[in-house]
């Protein structure tokens, strides 16, 4: 199971940036997939979820510090998740992690740092 995810750098207020996370090694649409993200000093906190897609069209659940400014999807052909980051803020900095679900069974990416300066 590997879950490896791209698209980390430095990013100024304001700006956009997506994140990648490539997924093998599991039935990767019977998994509900999130970003969680690690802000310096602070715990992980979750940031999006899309649900698994075997019973139907996903859903998606966003934390309201990125409601409105960051959108996840994922290409279950490709077996990959995104998280598409727009009008970032320095408060965004912090490791973001993919992240792979089905009931107890979890799985995580090693993370990508996103640092946004003012």
């Amino acid at each position: 199971v590997q879950l490896m995810e791209s698209g980390g750098g430095l990013e100024h207020t304001g700006g956009s940036r997506i994140l990648s996370c490539a997924a093998s090694g599991f039935a990767f649409n019977v998994y509900d997939m999130s970003w969680y993200r690690r802000p310096p000093g602070k715990g992980r906190e979750l940031v999006a979820t899309i649900s698994r897609t075997d019973k139907g069209p996903a859903t998606t659940v966003y934390a309201d510090s990125v409601k409105g400014r960051f959108t996840v999807s994922r290409d279950d052909a490709k077996r990959m998740v995104y998280l598409q980051m727009n009008n970032l803020q320095v408060d965004d900095t912090a490791v973001y992690y993919c992240h792979a679900r089905l009931f107890s069974l979890q799985h995580w990416g090693q993370g990508t740092q996103v640092t946004v300066s003012s």
